[in-house]
């Protein structure tokens, strides 16, 4: 009985820590000019187009927390944003499963869920149609892709004003993002300002979105890493290598790793190719650069 109590128990402290692991954050908003807050319900489902879960819908943006084990914790922050063409978030590969990741290396992670348009029953769907429709995606990114990056400053700079609460310090606070998360980390690796400076940003396989390409690059710019795959789908990897060339030509330190094959959206998928390792290539830099020493 005595042994059965204590292994309960042991199962309580675990299911609690996992709770106090994903604590939600709702981030404040601004709705723009000449725009107003939209207001309708989020949504989660599994999407058989894409084989896996997406969230839709997202108007009121938010941080979940992944929290290291405090013997683990070094003091660094990761904001993980997630892609899907600014009409889903493919939650798990390009935002849970890399929070998971880089906690287990004592890295505070906090997945952003940053807003996106309006769509219906199947966003997926909605998506494959108006990549058919040129002007219609347009007028879509026209209205989605400032609110999505201002969420993403939003969220760099919250964690930094409240970096004690974590025990991580404000100036190692990163942002990693992943397609149209990729994007809004260029984003924000463009446009910050002082009180939400990132330490270090991550674009990967990022669309030229979020940023103009005569862009400057900020005078006191972050460390890049930046990742993508020649045979990307959508012909991304050229933008990889812009944001790289951007950074060097402006004397600021920077590291590309393009690989041959891998395909659009690999992030923690598994397709038993070089690729597979990128977030060891991406943790190899954090190291180097001193953001996984307590």
């Amino acid at each position: 009985m005595k042994t059965f109590l204590v292994q309960a128990l042991g199962v309580v402290v675990f299911l609690a820590t996992l709770g106090a692991a994903q604590d939600v954050i709702p981030l404040p908003t601004s709705a723009g000019p000449n725009s107003t807050q939209e207001n309708y319900p989020e949504k989660e489902y599994f999407s058989k187009i894409w084989s896996t879960d997406v969230v839709t819908n997202v108007t009121k943006p938010s941080l979940t927390v992944f929290k290291p084990s405090p013997e683990l914790r070094n003091g660094t922050a990761l904001v993980i944003c997630p892609g899907g063409g600014f009409v889903a978030l493919d939650i798990n590969s390009e935002g849970n499963d890399v929070a998971k990741y880089v906690t287990a290396r004592g890295v505070t992670a906090f997945v952003l869920k940053y807003r996106l348009a309006h769509t219906g029953e199947d966003a997926v769907q909605e998506l494959n149609e108006m990549l058919k429709d040129g002007q219609k995606l347009r007028e879509m990114l026209g209205k989605t892709v400032p609110l999505a990056v201002a969420d993403g400053l939003a969220a760099v700079t919250y964690v930094r004003q409240h970096a004690s609460k974590w025990g991580v310090s404000p100036d190692r606070v990163g942002i990693i993002g992943f397609s149209a998360g990729g994007a809004v980390t260029a984003g924000v690796a463009f446009h910050y300002l002082p009180e939400g400076r990132p330490a270090f940003v991550a674009p990967i396989y990022a669309p030229a979105l979020g940023f103009s390409k005569d862009a400057t690059v900020p005078a006191d710019a972050p460390p890049m890493f930046v990742a993508a795959a020649t045979d990307d789908d959508l012909g991304l990897a050229p933008v990889s290598v812009f944001l790289y060339e951007k950074w060097i030509a402006a004397h600021k330190s920077a590291e590309l790793h393009i690989y041959s094959k891998g395909g659009h959206g690999f992030a923690m998928r598994k397709q038993k190719l070089p690729v597979d390792h990128w977030i060891d290539r991406f943790t190899d830099w954090m190291e180097l650069q001193g953001w996984l020493q307590k």
